[in-house]
């Protein structure tokens, strides 16, 4: 059934994406499956589009507010010095936004550069509700938002 993406969104509104940080107006915040970086997550646009552009006038808007509320949440939770917002959709097309936090005490050679160029994701520290559990709880907290 689809691209991950849309497995994604799938299992979101099915209540079964361990994943799931919250519903937001735009779609699903998701906790990254792994953690290269403390706090990074994804937002997946519900309903599923290709990309930004096939949004429209207040949907556009919306999707775009809900990238910058959970930036907004994610400053406040994680003590990050920026957020790195990634729309890509390059491998999967189909709208979702990678938020990467960003923090002072990234090593110098890494702090300036895309993370993904620079920290292997797929090694990095898998999710763990006991490690994350209290992330999720702050950002559904300072969102306003749940699982449904």
């Amino acid at each position: 059934m689809g691209n991950i993406i849309e497995r994604k969104v799938a299992a979101a509104r099915a209540g079964s994406n361990p994943y799931v940080i919250g519903k937001m107006l735009s779609g699903w915040l998701l906790i990254g499956e792994t953690q290269p970086l403390h706090g990074y997550c994804q937002l997946l646009a519900d309903p599923v589009v290709a990309t930004l552009n096939d949004l429209e006038g207040a949907e556009r808007a919306q999707y775009l507010e809900d990238m910058a509320k959970a930036g907004d949440a994610l400053l406040a939770v994680t003590g990050a010095a920026r957020i790195n917002y990634e729309t890509w959709a390059n491998q999967e097309p189909s709208l979702h936004t990678h938020l990467v936090p960003r923090y002072l005490n990234e090593p110098e050679n890494c702090r300036t550069r895309p993370a993904c160029t620079v920290y292997d994701y797929a090694a990095a520290r898998p999710f763990s509700m006991d490690l994350d559990g209290p992330f999720i709880a702050a950002m559904r907290t300072f969102l306003g938002i749940g699982p449904t």
